[in-house]
């Protein structure tokens, strides 16, 4: 196991708390605009939420660059947190009745059940080994062989 400075780790440790402050406010600025616009009505379909479908595009490139560019699963599963930790309490009502995403039409559903999906889906495509990032080395470790 390689040594790391304490100015590495600090950078690390750094990156990986920027990565959970995106996924706050990807979480909170996805969760208040999910469903303002809908394309449709198509037939068959009805009303599509084109806003939901392109925040679950947007979360699964960060979280999958996220996993990338910091070289392990890690990366996914911060980013993932911090909008998690954002959108489930606003799925749910409140004594006030204050509800930010609602579950009467198909943005809500799509938003949550979607997001969760493309969360899962960078998970499985990010790296698993922890071979090092690009921020702490520059460059992807080379094949001793």
């Amino acid at each position: 196991m390689e040594q790391r400075s304490p100015a590495e780790s600090a950078l690390g440790g750094a990156a990986y708390g920027m990565l959970f402050m995106l996924g706050l406010v990807m979480g909170i600025v996805g969760g208040f605009t999910q469903a303002i616009w809908h394309v449709g009505p198509l037939p068959f379909v009805g009303l599509i939420p084109g806003s939901a479908i392109g925040w679950l595009l947007a979360l699964f490139g960060v979280c999958l660059g996220a996993g990338k560019l910091m070289g392990s699963r890690l990366g996914v599963s911060v980013t993932a947190l911090g909008w998690l930790l954002v959108s489930m309490p606003f799925s749910l009502k409140l004594s006030q009745g204050d509800l930010v995403i609602s579950g009467n039409g198909p943005a809500g559903f799509v938003y949550l059940y979607g997001g969760m999906a493309a969360v899962l889906v960078a998970f499985w495509l990010a790296p698993s080994s922890g071979g090092g990032s690009w921020l702490l080395h520059g460059q992807q470790p080379r094949n001793p062989t």
